[in-house]
């Protein structure tokens, strides 16, 4: 089940499903740990003697979106045998650690009705029911759950009067003792009991008399805290703060923060339909979401995926999030990309490359990839994760020219990747010697991980001759000149008519060739390693339209020709695997850089389209959808697929201005002259960026 509506700010994360039920909470790391682990918050009521959850199953109406150009929802739900409608509205503080729920209560029917509300909390603290403690704290009237040093306080207000009456703690998922959720179920009175101590729930419940056409609200609240020595005074101080301010006032507050926290860069959108401006503010926003305030990019944090591998996506790679921050670059947020860079600085390895992937306290995480192939030592690595890194820093400090946030970078990153790029290499191609493909299925010489190495080369390279180390920046660029003549001549396939996606080279020197279409070829162009419009370019991305388009009433692009990850249909010739946004969006890149007039750009636009067409209601963008149901597969959100959407948006409206430019006089079109003022290395992205995008 995707997570229809994350809400966070850096530290707690809190995911909704799509029946508004609370299925994951992160907390103190975005991505770690998770104190739900997927397992439903339920949010139930009762309208006078009657009771049921507030579910689709129950009869429900739910629509799940968010108030538009903020992280907090804005969630209908309707019962029509009840004769209620509640609206919700959710949101985790900007600043405290806090999430704040307000629902309004409207009483549909003719006469008045006594309505209760009642909230489930399931906590897993440090992933775990084991060892779980609840209580109620007379001191200040609510329950708290706790374990080590993670608390959890929970509070309600009725009509200005906050405090927890009415409650039920006990023991869960064990015969006879189903959890304090059938307790609401039973009369609507709970038990009151005062502690419990294991694997516990519990619920709290608001009751107020709604006469009849009118509307009561109800808040609840959930305090995240870190204590030591057995108190949980940080999270009382919280309490404290929301008892006598209202909390109103912070869902207010934080209304306004991510208000403007998304309207920061004054963008003129052009000719983009309002649909697909509203859907690059909200990927930026659910972007925020899912980033961790340390610098871990996270590249998902749904739970449900567990059930697939029996482990998730709440882990950094190291090329995800080099994309990411690369947008994030692109839309002007460059605070939130350089703590990226310094979080892979300190995980870099002494050899100078970069793991598999990392937890969000910069722990190493799970991995499949083995350090030995029969008898022999390797690296389990995927090199275009190191490259991407360097390729991203770049282009930031290309954009931003923040050489003071840069300097400590340039030795503990730059010098250290890029002498094991440098040096990392097959000896009878000269390309990047054997790893693992970005999709982590394969390993050998790869199309895409030979376009980032070159890439991040030619960066390091021009960061050297920026601080002035000559001899380095021609070494770093011969690697890369080898590396491209290397590309012509083992990677374009004449018998293929396009580039290969993959090459192994045999014990006797003999190539051996992947021929399956890749959507992923698409690095070719964007790193910069071959122009858009060369002829290869251009009879490889056309293959990929033609064979990789999904060809059903949903369209898209799929991985590459049958793709088995969550494979819907092995009818490869009309499904030749599902459709994925990022692959789709890449294409657009395509579009956009090969354009020579505005209209030229209408493909890239109905990409676009097509991507907002495909989203949940309330924008999330699914990894991959099905392709005849269009019903989102994998993980909900997907990180990389929201940021791809921004750049493609981003690198749409720079074509724009460009073609506007090239009919401006020169004195007027200043910017053009600024974006090769650093260096002679220009812009890795086919299409240039003006410094600061295209704003007004």
């Amino acid at each position: 089940m995707p997570r229809d509506l994350p809400i966070g700010n850096g530290q707690l994360l809190v995911t909704f499903d799509a029946d508004h039920q609370i299925r994951d909470i992160y907390y103190p790391y975005v991505g770690k740990e998770n104190h739900a682990g997927g397992h439903p918050f339920r949010f139930g009521i009762r309208v006078g003697s009657t009771f049921c959850w507030i579910t689709r199953q129950h009869g429900w109406h739910i629509h799940n979106v968010y108030e538009a150009d903020t992280l907090v929802t804005q969630v209908q739900a309707r019962h029509e045998g009840l004769g209620v409608q509640l609206i919700i509205r959710d949101c985790v503080d900007f600043h405290e650690t806090v999430l704040l729920r307000q629902v309004e209560v409207r009483n549909e029917t003719p006469q008045a009705q006594q309505v209760r509300l009642f909230f489930h909390q399931d906590f897993r603290i440090y992933e775990s029911e084991i060892g779980d403690t609840a209580a109620y704290d007379p001191r200040n009237r609510t329950v708290v759950h706790y374990k080590g040093e993670r608390y959890f306080l929970v509070n309600v207000s009725v009509e200005g009067r906050a405090g927890v009456t009415h409650y039920a703690i006990g023991q869960k998922g064990s015969p006879g003792h189903e959890g304090t959720w059938r307790d609401a179920e039973d009369d609507g009175q709970l038990s009151g009991n005062p502690i419990a101590q294991g694997a516990v729930d519990s619920v709290v419940a608001a009751h107020t008399l709604i006469p009849a056409g009118q509307t009561r609200t109800i808040y609840y609240w959930m305090v995240a805290a870190q204590t030591w020595a057995g108190r949980w005074d940080g999270a009382q101080e919280v309490n404290a703060k929301i008892v006598q301010r209202g909390p109103a006032s912070f869902i207010e507050r934080t209304r306004a923060y991510w208000r403007l926290w998304v309207r920061k860069e004054p963008l003129d959108f052009a000719d983009l339909p309002d649909s697909i401006v509203d859907l690059y503010r909200r990927s930026l926003l659910i972007l925020r979401t899912q980033i961790d305030n340390r610098g871990a990019i996270l590249a998902a944090n749904d739970s449900d995926v567990t059930q697939f591998n029996r482990d998730t996506y709440s882990y950094l790679w190291p090329r995800d999030g080099a994309l990411v921050a690369h947008a994030l670059d692109l839309c002007g947020y460059p605070d939130i990309s350089l703590r990226f860079f310094h979080f892979c600085a300190d995980v870099l390895t002494q050899d100078g490359y970069l793991l598999h992937k990392y937890n969000p306290d910069k722990s190493l995480a799970s991995s499949w990839h083995p350090w030995v192939e029969g008898d022999q030592p390797q690296l389990p690595i995927q090199e275009d994760e190191t490259a991407l890194v360097v390729w991203a820093l770049w282009k930031h400090f290309q954009r931003y020219r923040d050489l003071e946030a840069i300097k400590p970078l340039y030795g503990r990153l730059v010098r250290k990747a890029a002498e094991f790029m440098a040096r990392y290499r097959e000896p009878h191609t000269h390309l990047p010697a054997p790893s693992y493909d970005l999709w982590e299925e394969r390993r050998g010489i790869l199309s895409f991980t030979c376009a980032s190495v070159y890439a991040g080369l030619r960066a390091a390279a021009e960061f050297a001759r920026s601080f002035g180390e000559v001899e380095a920046a021609q070494r770093y660029e011969s690697a890369a000149a080898e590396i491209r003549d290397g590309m012509d001549a083992y990677l374009w396939r004449p018998e293929l008519g396009r580039f290969a996606r993959m090459i192994n080279v045999l014990p006797d020197g003999s190539i051996q060739v992947d021929p399956v279409l890749d959507a992923s070829l698409w690095g070719l162009f964007y790193f910069s390693a071959y122009r858009p419009d060369d002829p290869r370019i251009v009879a490889t991305l056309r293959a990929v339209r033609e064979q990789l388009w999904c060809k059903t009433p949903v369209g898209g692009i799929a991985r590459y020709t049958s793709d088995s990850y969550h494979q819907v249909s092995r009818d490869v010739e009309v499904v030749p695997g599902n459709p994925w946004f990022i692959c789709t969006l890449w294409y657009a890149d395509y579009l956009i850089a090969t354009a020579r007039n505005p209209d030229e750009l209408r493909g890239a636009l109905d990409i676009l389209v097509w991507v907002d067409q495909h989203k949940l209601p309330s924008g999330v963008l699914a990894e991959q959808v099905h392709p005849y149901t269009n019903a989102p597969l994998s993980v909900a959100p997907l990180t990389w697929s929201h940021a791809t959407y921004v750049a493609t948006v981003q690198a749409y409206l720079e074509r724009l201005e460009q073609f506007a430019e090239a009919s401006t006089p020169r004195e007027v079109a200043y910017r053009k002259l600024r974006s090769h003022e650093l260096s002679g290395f220009g812009h890795v992205h086919a299409v240039p960026h003006p410094p600061n995008g295209k704003q007004k």
